[in-house]
């Protein structure tokens, strides 16, 4: 059960269900996540309230998404990447730039969750 929260500039805010739908199917097609499996918090913000050096690690970063992932720990490297390429794929489609996207996991035990029951 991934939870994610999303920062983004309120503009983009307009467009939450389509992020929504495109994060969503990136965990499906990238981890095998079922597609019932949503858990996103939107948090929009006013232009000044995320800040971030536009040119950290040779980025041309224009505006910054931001997009923080907490899940059990049981992918692999390789698939955590895969996810985060795939999630970068499906935000461009909308004209998201790759370069102001920021993902980070945050990785957890199964004894870490409630869900319900």
């Amino acid at each position: 059960m991934p939870l994610v929260r999303i920062d983004l500039d309120r503009a983009l805010f307009e467009r939450k269900e389509e992020i929504s739908d495109e994060v969503q199917q990136a965990f499906v097609d990238a981890l095998g996540v079922v597609e019932n499996d949503r858990f996103q918090i939107f948090h929009p913000h006013d232009s000044g309230e995320i800040v971030f050096d536009p040119t950290y690690n040779n980025v041309d970063r224009r505006s910054l998404i931001l997009l923080q992932i907490t899940m059990v720990h049981m992918y692999s490297p390789e698939a955590k990447r895969r996810l985060f390429e795939e999630i970068v794929r499906r935000l461009e489609t909308l004209g998201l730039r790759h370069e102001d996207i920021l993902i980070s996991a945050v990785e957890v035990g199964y004894e870490d969750w409630y869900a319900g029951r």
